[in-house]
């Protein structure tokens, strides 16, 4: 049995993890946390904070989820960091650095053997300390590394191809559209040479830009002024070629308004979503929210794996050039309230009325 899976079976019941908070077990750290409800905290088994009575306290599987529940990290539960937990967090940074530096990445087999561990229990650790797998973290460094490559003044294709760790061109091809938005010549142009079609319509909600490029739906636009929005389509994609759509593309058009006037009958559109790996995370977690639901900034940390990172997934939010299909308006405050919206609060609250009401 893997020696990881063995211990957290150790800390399943209650009984089992009061006693590890009585003993103070460091071994527990990482498997649970506890609440005390009368003080409104939450820390790790092994806390030397003063042992509170059994009825007062509550069992978590994370600290994530004791926040969630509205529970706040006690200070000592940040000084009690132990060495165990430091040296993982050491372990984790080499593993990325190892990433980083590598010309080619180093698969799970090789990461967790240079870190003297199972591959099981590295890439536990990998995820629990970063938000991302090992593989999703690789990805995001080439295509960084793909990205600074192809702006060095006078580098070719090929030069950037091999220079981010491809072995091949045609490897490198196979995944280039995805890590890019766009193929590798037009983003070394700084997107020159892209096609965005986009039409400007009416909705209940005021104007409404669906702009779409070779890949998918690449911008939906709401607001008041249409020349307004296609300055904000311009301002977005500066070097592309945008043309007016046509006929058939209008149809399109007419499906988002639909969509925008009766929320049930759903959006299933190809999109070109294009931002930082961060981004991408939260916009795909906003995907999942359903329809007639809302969840907080918080909610959306927690769900991408970085729980302190709640003004940074509102920053995504508002970077959101996707408005109904990639859903923000579906993220409100831990109180409840309707906050900010790229769009208008007005906008928000109709958009989450009719929703409710679907």
């Amino acid at each position: 049995m893997n020696p990881t899976a063995s211990a957290a079976s150790v800390y399943v019941t209650d009984d089992a993890r009061w006693e590890a908070i009585r003993t103070r077990d460091t071994g527990a750290d990482g498997h649970f946390v506890y609440a005390v409800r009368t003080t409104g905290v939450y820390c790790s088994p092994s806390s030397s904070a003063r042992l509170p009575k059994r009825e007062n306290i509550e069992f978590f599987d994370t600290a994530e989820v004791a926040e969630a529940a509205g529970y706040r990290q006690s200070r000592r539960h940040k000084g009690d960091r132990t060495k165990a937990a430091t040296e993982r967090a050491v372990l984790v940074a080499k593993a990325c650095r190892l990433i980083d530096e590598s010309e080619t990445s180093p698969n799970l087999d090789e990461l967790a053997a240079h870190a003297g561990i199972s591959t099981f229990h590295f890439h536990r650790l990998f995820k629990a300390e970063t938000g991302l797998t090992p593989k999703a973290y690789a990805s995001a460094s080439r295509a960084r590394r793909l990205r600074e490559e192809l702006s060095t003044p006078n580098a070719s294709v090929t030069d950037a191809i091999y220079g981010a760790g491809f072995n091949s061109n045609s490897r490198f091809y196979e995944h280039s559209d995805r890590l890019l938005g766009m193929r590798a010549s037009d983003y070394r142009a700084g997107g020159a040479g892209a096609t965005i079609r986009f039409a400007v319509g009416e909705c209940s909600l005021g104007t409404i830009l669906v702009a779409q490029s070779q890949r998918g739906i690449c911008a939906i636009l709401l607001g008041d002024d249409p020349d307004a929005l296609v300055r904000d389509l311009q301002d977005q994609f500066p070097k592309a070629q945008l043309i007016g759509g046509d006929a058939q593309f209008e149809q399109l058009v007419s499906h988002v308004v639909g969509f925008v006037e009766m929320p049930s009958l759903g959006l299933n559109l190809p999109l070109d979503v294009r931002g930082t790996a961060f981004q991408e995370r939260v916009w795909q977690a906003l995907r999942e929210i359903p329809a007639g639901t809302t969840v907080s900034y918080a909610e959306i940390a927690i769900r991408i794996g970085k729980p302190k990172a709640t003004r940074a997934v509102a920053q995504a939010c508002g970077a959101n050039h996707i408005a109904v299909a990639i859903p923000c308006h579906r993220v409100v405050r831990r109180d409840g309230d309707i906050s900010g919206y790229r769009w208008g609060v007005d906008r928000k609250r109709e958009l989450l009325r009719r929703e409710s009401e679907n």
